[in-house]
């Protein structure tokens, strides 16, 4: 083997490695903007779930308040009743049917299976979004620990292609495999 074969040898072997490596940052290039994606999805996903508990909170608030106006006006119109034992008897029945629709309305604000709309319906809505919101937080740390990796494995892949420094290629690669494994959780949240 003369020295014509022996640099076209060795030529040949860093090509490869090159190539390798741009491989590499091409497919960490992909997975860092599968990355990017889930990251953008879990926060769009916590902020939407927390509007929507909000939402399902306020509403159970605004019962409780409508249910309480009619608890005291009730009251207050047995109150009434109770004050003028000789009211005409007309007046007393307006009064009862008048009582005993505050009485309803307020039994149907603590539960409307039908509408979902009760106070008990929106409670459990309002626990479900606050589930699936704290659920999208626990994702999101993960995709920022993935970006991050994998960023910092691309440039480390770009240099050891200029520099042909081996070491760089295997923190690179580690590092890009730690991304991947960061963003593998973030979806799956395994950890």
């Amino acid at each position: 083997m003369d020295a014509l074969d022996t640099t076209e040898l060795i030529e040949s072997s860093a090509d490869k490695q090159k190539n390798r490596t741009a491989l590499t940052i091409s497919i960490l290039a992909m997975v860092l903007a599968i990355t990017s994606l889930g990251g953008s999805n879990a926060g769009k996903e916590s902020t939407q779930q927390n509007i929507l508990a909000s939402n399902a909170y306020a509403f159970y608030q605004a019962k409780s308040i409508r249910q309480t106006a009619l608890k005291i006006a009730a009251a207050d119109l047995e109150l009434q009743l109770a004050r003028e034992p000789a009211m005409p008897a007309p007046v007393k029945e307006l009064y009862q049917k008048k009582i005993d629709e505050y009485k309803k309305t307020v039994d149907r604000y603590e539960s409307e299976p039908e509408t979902k709309e009760g106070k008990k319906e929106l409670l459990a809505r309002a626990r479900d979004h606050e589930a699936a919101r704290d659920y999208a937080m626990r994702q999101d740390p993960w995709f920022d620990y993935a970006e991050g990796m994998l960023q910092i494995a691309i440039v480390l892949l770009s240099v050891s292609i200029i520099g042909t420094i081996p070491a760089l290629f295997f923190a690179g690669g580690a590092l890009g495999a730690a991304g991947f494994l960061c963003m593998v959780n973030g979806f799956l949240l395994l950890v």
